[in-house]
Order: structure tokens, then sequence, then C-alpha cells
């Protein structure tokens, strides 16, 4: 059964733009941009998009509620195309992935990512599919809600923009040759840099 809807999540507003929250949007964009995708429109809370890639229907979508809430337009969408859990690809910052690791992951918990809480409440499932994208943990007091919301800088920056470059990669990867082979793949390049 393959993917028919990748969401990217975010926070709408350009003072979330280019934040480490931001990183499922700014994944989602550049595949947009791959398929040639000119405009959205808002379905159920959603900025959405319908491309066909390779004969199949494939819809992406950024839930414009913010990322505690994600869940709600993902559901409504899932259940307006009949789209199943398992059908679903996440792509979302993880703070608990050292920054510039992507993984690729079906199932399991939340792993206390407001995002995916939402999601899993919703959908009343973790069968969805994710596209993990290391942020690390912030260094020193700083809270983890604001170092979320944060622009990384510098060599961070680097860092940040090669992994989004890297999900982009385990997203096509996961639509073109399944979950499992992608795992196989992006999850050893992480672990071999641990």
């Amino acid at each position: 059964m393959g993917i028919r809807m990748i969401c990217g999540l975010g926070n709408p507003g350009p003072e979330y733009e280019c934040t480490r929250h931001n990183a499922g949007f700014r994944t989602l964009d550049a595949l947009a941009d791959d398929l040639g995708v000119t405009y959205w429109k808002d379905e159920c809370g959603a900025l959405c998009a319908h491309v066909t890639r390779d004969g199949e229907e494939l819809l992406l979508a950024k839930p414009q509620a913010y990322m505690n809430t994600s869940g709600g337009p993902i559901s409504k969408l899932a259940a307006a195309y009949k789209i199943k859990p398992e059908e679903v690809l996440v792509i979302h910052d993880d703070l608990d992935l050292p920054a510039g690791d992507v993984r690729v992951k079906v199932g399991g918990g939340h792993g206390g990512h407001n995002g995916l809480r939402s999601i899993h409440d919703k959908l009343g499932s973790d069968a969805y599919t994710r596209v993990r994208i290391g942020i690390d943990h912030p260094k020193g007091r700083m809270p983890a809600d604001a170092y979320v919301l944060s622009t990384p800088r510098g060599k961070a920056a680097e860092v940040f923009e090669d992994s989004l470059a890297t999900a982009h990669d385990a997203v096509v990867c996961v639509l073109d040759e399944g979950a499992l082979t992608a795992m196989n793949r992006f999850n050893e390049r992480g672990a071999r840099q641990d």
C-alpha cells in the first residue's frame, strides 16, 4: 500500500518560516517544487496541493492550525479523501535526534512531540510513516519551546539545511522504494554518525 498523503508539520506565518519547528513545511515545499506545484489551496484547515507522480495521485498538505493541533486538518483530509493512516507520511522536527540526523519510522509512540500527539489522537492510529528531522536538544538553559521556534545560525544553519535536503531524499525514497528500504538506508546512515 503506497503513500497517498504527505504532511509537513510547522507553524503558519512568516515569523516561523525559517525556524527549526518548520522543518516539515520546508521539506514539503522542496518536494512540491520538484513536482511543479504552483498553487496551494485551503482545504480542511490545511494548505493543499494535488499532484500526480508516476501515475499516482498524491496530496501534499501543510496544516495551518499551529503545530499542537496539526491532527485536526490531517484527520479531516484523510476522511475527505478516504486515506488510511498507513497511507499517510508526516515530516517533522525531532528534539530526540542529533542535529543533522534524519530517520524514517513507521508506527510507534509520539515521543512527546505535540504535533504527533495531536495526529495520534485525531487519526486514532499510529500506523502512519514519519520522516524525523533531528534538531537536537537546546544547549544550556534555553527552554525547548523557545529553541524549536528559533532560527538556526552559523554552522547550525548549515547542518539544518543539509538535514532538510536529506529529509527530502528520504521522502522520495519512501515513495519510490517503500518505508523499509528508506529505514535501512537513512537510519543506518544516522547510526554511523553517532
